[in-house]
């Protein structure tokens, strides 16, 4: 016995999504409720945020960010990177120090920073020293930040 053929499901068209946005001169119809057309109700307006000195403190930075910042002033004081690439990192009397130093390391490939030493005195500050390996010879950095705003700020820095 043979069973009767099925029949053939023939191809349908199916309207496809529109994917891409309308053109500007496409309008969308105005939303009508019944037939009257009201005027949708205002939203609130979005919150400012607060000026800098009135937000909230930012988190610690962590180790990680201490490091490279201990990196870059590094290579600042061994003369391999402008020192106006760390200066929005610095008050303007500790950049002042820092350009007026000049090259303190000596160093024939960029200096190494190592595990930064972290303390907090009190609240809003933090006190770090980190080893910079330069070849042969091993420096400390020591470095100041205070909380200013939403920003850390170094405001003293020493090497030896």
């Amino acid at each position: 016995m043979t069973r009767p053929p099925r029949p053939v499901a023939l191809p349908r068209l199916v309207r496809t999504p529109r994917i891409d946005p309308p053109y500007d001169d496409e309008v969308a119809a105005p939303v009508v409720d019944g037939a009257l057309a009201l005027a949708p109700r205002p939203r609130p307006a979005a919150p400012r945020p607060a000026p800098a000195a009135e937000r909230p403190a930012g988190p610690y930075p962590g180790p990680r960010r201490l490091r490279a910042l201990g990196q870059a002033v590094a290579e600042v004081l061994a003369g391999m990177r402008p020192a106006a690439t760390v200066a929005d990192r610095f008050t303007e009397r500790a950049y002042a120090e820092l350009v007026r130093a000049g090259r303190m390391l000596r160093a024939r490939r960029p200096p190494r920073a190592g595990r930064p030493h972290v303390s907090t005195p009190r609240e809003g500050v933090i006190e770090m020293c980190l080893p910079v390996h330069c070849g042969e010879r091993t420096h400390g950095l020591a470095l100041r930040l205070e909380r200013r705003g939403v920003q850390w700020l170094c405001t003293e820095w020493e090497t030896a």
